[in-house]
């Protein structure tokens, strides 16, 4: 008796205890409900700039900051809430950078799209890429689309967004000779910025628990002894600190369908960036943060893929029908995957910081630009990190990420940026004999960008 009960002890692994545990398998992943709830502490500290941020950039757009605050907060709660319940992965999710920069600047600034018609395309987007998460398609987009152009479309995101981030600090201006110039030096709020540029990277390098908010904190604490312009201090106190949550009145279900339709043709080649950036994001954050916590299965795959997938469509449906912009699951997850997290209840937790969040939205409209940039940058260049994986002696993946990035910043336009980046890949790729090898995708693609150059041509 003994002798066939020593094995099956042996082999036997610890039973679950309690309904938490049988639901998320907190014994099976090796993790306790104290190691998640420390995890997704962890998570949020690392993406909490994301309250501060996304309002800041999206206001530019013309939306009210306060219900921006509370439309961040509440797309984080149920996307993370979703991604816990459903993919049962710790992934958290929230409004993604770089699409929030091109909505507001690209979108509404610079083509003169209402913020209303924006949210309406980024809905759709996410119907979509929904369609994709739940099909066979997805593999086939994600095969199709060339290293060259996805590299180069991030890079010029991330470019962009640095960009943009030290002009509204101020830190960048106009000059009439040169067309952009350092600020004076002489000015309080550029030498604000000049010191979160010089501060922030440094915390983050030496692996300061929350460098990024931390970093918006103390700068946004400084400027309350910088004097800005009007005879003002860069920040000024709020009339409280605490305040019950708000509704974002002014942005829900603020959409405008038939703008969207109406133009159609111009709207395309955003509708192509946003999928592109949407889906790639979530399969580069997916493959990175499961394989940190060794959740993949023995043959490569992703745990609850589709459910991952489907998540982040979800979310960025709702995302615009709540008042921002797309939202997507974060790579700053790994952080609570180092600490420990392996389930869905890493993602149960976040959210419900970002519950609390909801009570100091006073704190965060008041956080000036001069305290965000720096942790701008810092995305920028975590952004950028992608050409690290490419041949950049090879002229055909080197010139379509150039062109991709600096058109995008030179004139100020994504969408300039990546019809240059794909016609180049076109071009280069066909006179090297390898034409056959293009997949249609970006033929297709090309043909895009050529009508939509024709339309813009006859617009403006």
């Amino acid at each position: 008796m003994n002798e066939m009960t020593a094995p099956q002890a042996a082999s036997a692994a610890p039973a679950p205890v309690g309904p938490v545990d049988r639901f998320f398998g907190l014994t099976e992943r090796g993790t306790s409900v104290g190691g998640e709830v420390m995890a997704g502490a962890t998570t949020f500290a690392a993406m909490a700039y994301i309250i501060a941020v996304n309002p800041a950039i999206m206001s530019n757009a013309g939306m009210d900051r306060a219900d921006l605050v509370s439309a961040t907060a509440l797309a984080a709660i149920l996307g993370s809430v979703m991604m816990g319940l459903w993919a049962n992965l710790p992934l958290a999710v929230a409004p993604a950078m770089g699409s929030n920069v091109i909505f507001t600047y690209v979108i509404v600034k610079q083509m003169g799209m209402p913020w209303q018609g924006a949210l309406a395309m980024v809905a759709f987007t996410g119907v979509l890429f929904l369609i994709l998460s739940l099909s066979k398609l997805r593999e086939k987009v994600a095969k199709d689309v060339p290293e060259a152009l996805k590299v180069g479309i991030q890079a010029a995101v991330g470019t962009l967004i640095v960009f943009i981030a030290l002009r509204g600090a101020g830190f960048i201006v106009q000059n009439p000779s040169t067309y952009i110039a350092m600020g004076s030096l002489r000015s309080p709020p550029v030498l604000l910025t000049l010191f979160g540029l010089l501060l922030t990277p440094v915390l983050v390098a030496v692996r300061i628990p929350a460098a990024l908010i931390l970093s918006i904190a103390a700068l946004t604490v400084i400027g309350l002894f910088v004097p800005g312009a009007g005879g003002k201090m860069v920040t000024t106190l709020p009339s409280a600190f605490l305040s019950w949550p708000r509704w974002p009145t002014s942005t829900f279900m603020a959409l405008d369908v038939g703008y969207l339709f109406s133009h159609f043709l111009v709207t395309l080649p955003l509708l192509f960036y946003f999928l592109c950036a949407e889906f790639f994001s979530t399969l580069g954050t997916l493959i990175g943060v499961t394989g940190a916590a060794n959740l993949r299965r023995p043959d490569g795959s992703i745990p609850n893929a589709t459910a991952a997938f489907a998540t982040d469509a979800t979310a960025s449906i709702v995302g615009p029908l709540l008042g921002t912009s797309v939202v997507t699951a974060y790579i700053e997850s790994i952080t609570g995957v180092q600490a420990g997290g392996r389930t869905g209840l890493t993602s149960l937790t976040v959210a419900a910081f970002f519950c609390l969040a909801l009570f100091f939205w006073p704190i965060f409209v008041i956080i000036p630009p001069q305290a965000t940039a720096p942790a701008l940058v810092l995305v920028g260049v975590l952004m950028m990190q992608g050409l690290a994986r490419v041949d950049m002696t090879d002229l055909a993946t080197a010139v379509p990420i150039v062109l991709t990035l600096l058109v995008t910043v030179l004139t100020n336009n994504l969408i300039n940026g990546m019809a240059l980046g794909t016609l180049s890949y076109i071009a280069l790729e066909a006179a090297l004999g390898r034409g056959a090898k293009i997949p249609a995708m970006v033929w297709g693609l090309g043909v895009v960008f050529v009508v939509y150059a024709i339309v813009i041509a006859q617009v403006f």
